[in-house]
């Protein structure tokens, strides 16, 4: 079943929204390639004028966070909790 918009005489494009510099596709290969879009909060946009800034700064956490961390310690690989060992179970003594 088709539904039929009725578009009233009046509707046309607020002027605050300008889209004759829009290019169509702008972001296609980005999202393609697996671009992540991320919300940040308000205050810590206002830190950013840009994603270059934002990478900027994330790369540079990253740095300091391989820096500081014992190369051992060190890993790609998710952690997985350690496993305790069993409880050895008493001997009894052998009845006679």
């Amino acid at each position: 079943m088709h539904q039929h918009v009725h578009q009233n005489d009046n509707d046309e494009i607020r002027p605050e929204y300008d889209f004759s510099h829009g290019v169509r596709g702008k972001h296609y290969e980005a999202y393609r390639a697996g671009t992540n879009v991320v919300f940040l909060d308000p205050d810590v946009a206002k830190a950013f004028a840009d994603s270059a800034s934002v990478n900027q700064a994330l790369r540079l956490l990253l740095r300091l966070a391989r820096t500081n961390i014992p190369s051992g310690i060190q890993s790609h690989k998710p952690v997985r909790p350690t496993r305790r060992a069993k409880k050895a179970k008493p001997v009894r003594a052998a009845r006679g």
